[in-house]
């Protein structure tokens, strides 16, 4: 799955999960400032993201997560570790 993918997966998962608003997702928009999103909301993300790639995301992972294009990246690069 190439990042484009991803994105519009996570995309996506804003929308059907938190009722964003389409125009306001933008790789550089900040999923707590600009989103919205509060920590319980991040953690519902993750687990839809465990169960869409089937892999382990670690805590720690997300703890430096604040944009859009940072949830893609640490999403590829789980998908890349195998």
């Amino acid at each position: 799955m190439d990042k484009q993918a991803i994105y519009q997966d996570v995309s996506q998962l804003l929308i059907a999960l938190f009722d964003t608003k389409p125009e306001l997702i933008t790789p550089d928009a900040r999923l707590y400032e600009d989103l919205d999103l509060d920590s319980i909301d991040a953690v519902d993300m993750v687990v839809h993201l465990q169960k869409k790639t089937g892999k382990k995301i670690k805590p720690e992972t997300f703890k430096s997560v604040r944009t859009v294009q940072d949830v893609v990246d640490a999403v590829a690069a789980l998908l890349a570790s195998g």
